[in-house]
């Protein structure tokens, strides 16, 4: 649906040519706001040289406005690869090249390097959203770009695209629930959450963390200011050993974790495993919680996302403990709604993170291309409806 109302269209390099204020006023009317569209978050991508034209995500920040009001805004940057993306395109761009057609440049309006869900076009009101996208296809039209990609939309996002006549795409991803099985009673502790688990779930579980407690692993918890610039060099040392290990050099930086330390120090969460007194591995978990107060407030409206981990010792069972038991038993301590794993891994079905769909919304220039697309994603999304009941028959929750 074409929107009806006029807005000055603003267009800038950065996000510190936006006011943070605005910026994260309209977020916080989103049905779907997450820690990772904060303006600070944004801003910090780009101030530590993790998101920037230099490493391939060339950084254009649209604004709609009436007055001095912000109506609509989003984070779109232009590509020159498909790295850090993980709603994978290789194939696309891979038939654009046979044919002579270069699929790079191309737009993404996404949260570098982060597969988690949430709002993607910033809006006021339906019809602002609506403008927004239209003032995006026009532009990377305009530009030459092959393509537009929204990755990991809200559903409000995935509308917008559909009436815009733009092509969804579902991808599968796996989220942990604060809630019973049987109702939306949350759990009342681990305990209480591996009792809902069938018997050979619950069986491994238990074994999993013996192995790790018998090891001498124990875990320190820190949160927000808590986390120390000392605490924040031995998780990048953690974060930083994982990528060189799997042969890639890792997205972000360290000045980038030393700008969320600084100004937004009270969307993470750090387990430290020390054994023998020395730390050996960490995880870290953003949550939405906004501070209220001097003290750092989580409840039942909390979403934790798990994010990045790494060890510099060998133990057993320790990723599953840091990545999966050590944050769930938190969640269940402070009432947190829900703990989304991210994108892939079937392996986290046995740690109760179930199957949950994510989409994306694409727009491609040339047109013969965009049929053959269309018809190859009618096709996937079948495959992805079949696969979802599959993941859904092995759950490991006890049957009713």
């Amino acid at each position: 649906m074409p929107a009806t109302t006029r807005y000055d269209l603003q267009l800038h390099d950065s996000a510190t040519q936006v006011a943070a204020n605005a910026w994260d006023a309209l977020l916080a009317r989103q049905a779907q706001p997450t820690p990772f569209m904060r303006h600070a978050y944004l801003a910090a991508l780009e101030n530590s040289a993790s998101a920037t034209a230099g490493t391939g995500w060339a950084p254009r920040f649209f604004t709609l406005w009436q007055g001095d009001t912000l109506h609509a805004a989003c984070a779109l940057y232009v590509k020159t690869h498909s790295y850090g993306e993980y709603v994978f395109d290789w194939a696309w761009a891979e038939a654009h090249e046979r044919h002579g057609l270069p699929y790079y440049p191309k737009a993404v309006v996404a949260v570098p390097f982060t597969p988690v869900p949430g709002t993607r076009l910033l809006a006021r009101d339906d019809d602002a959203r609506a403008a927004l996208l239209q003032a995006l296809i026009a532009w990377a039209g305009e530009a030459g770009l092959s393509s537009l990609h929204l990755l990991f939309a809200a559903e409000e996002d995935l509308a917008a695209a559909r009436a815009a006549g733009l092509m969804l795409r579902q991808q599968v991803q796996f989220h942990w629930h604060n809630r019973r099985p049987a109702g939306a009673e949350p759990f009342a502790d681990f305990d209480d959450f591996l009792a809902s688990l069938n018997q050979n779930k619950r069986k491994k579980i238990r074994q999993e963390r013996r192995r790790v407690h018998d090891a001498g692993v124990r875990f320190r918890v820190l949160r927000g200011r808590e986390i120390t610039a000392a605490d924040w060099d031995f998780f990048y040392r953690c974060y930083k050993r994982t990528y060189l290990e799997h042969g890639n050099p890792p997205y972000l930086t360290r000045a980038f974790f030393a700008h969320m330390q600084e100004h937004m120090p009270e969307a993470w969460v750090l387990f430290v495993a020390e054994r023998a007194g020395h730390p050996i591995a960490s995880s870290l978990i953003a949550v939405s919680a906004y501070p209220e107060s001097a003290k750092i407030q989580f409840g039942s409206k909390t979403i934790a996302y798990g994010r990045y981990w790494g060890a510099l010792e060998r133990v057993d069972c320790l990723h599953f403990e840091a990545c999966y038991y050590q944050p769930i038993a938190w969640c269940i301590a402070q009432g947190v709604q829900r703990f989304e794993g991210g994108a892939q891994g079937e392996h986290k079905m046995a740690r109760a993170l179930m199957p949950v769909q994510a989409g994306s919304a694409h727009w491609l220039a040339h047109q013969a291309f965009a049929q053959a697309v269309d018809r190859f994603l009618a096709r996937e999304d079948q495959g992805v409806a079949y696969y979802l009941a599959d993941l859904h028959m092995r759950s490991p929750f006890k049957r009713a």
